[in-house]
């Protein structure tokens, strides 16, 4: 099942947390930290095209996320029926994926082995790993944002 995220931008349901933005809850901890399972995301540009995924345990553990179509407008990953299951959904149209960020001095990469996906009708989240595909851990993401 192959999934989206053109028409579905993260700023058409999701906002600041002084705006009451609602608690992304991970149906699985992210590799490396089990003890943060809630999450808000908190917008970072006006474009909508950069968020700090913020734990709400410790808001300095923070993670530069985005959505993957600006920078990668061919990115569509097969996100397995295990993840929906997980997620409690069967509606692909109602994913949202988001790469995370490494922000770096002399180029920024983003990686698509990995998104987190979230469900927009439960707030349920878990980031998963493509296996079987060749998709890179750092690709470099356009200047041109």
């Amino acid at each position: 099942m192959s999934t989206r995220t053109a028409s579905r931008p993260i700023g058409a349901t999701m906002t600041d947390t002084e705006l009451d933005m609602p608690i992304i809850d991970m149906a699985v901890p992210m590799p490396g930290f089990p003890a943060h399972r809630q999450f808000v995301l908190v917008r970072l540009n006006d474009e909508g095209l950069l968020y700090a995924f913020t734990s709400i345990d410790d808001p300095n553990l923070r993670f530069l996320v985005a959505p993957p179509e600006p920078f990668f407008p061919d990115y569509a990953p097969e996100i397995e029926n295990e993840v929906f299951a997980a997620l409690n959904t069967k509606d692909p149209d109602r994913l949202l994926l988001m790469v995370v960020i490494t922000a770096g001095v002399n180029e920024t990469t983003a990686n698509l082995l990995a998104p987190i996906v979230v469900d927009r009708d439960s707030m349920r989240a878990m980031q998963v790993v493509l296996t079987g595909s060749n998709l890179p851990v750092r690709a470099i993401m356009r200047k041109d944002y």
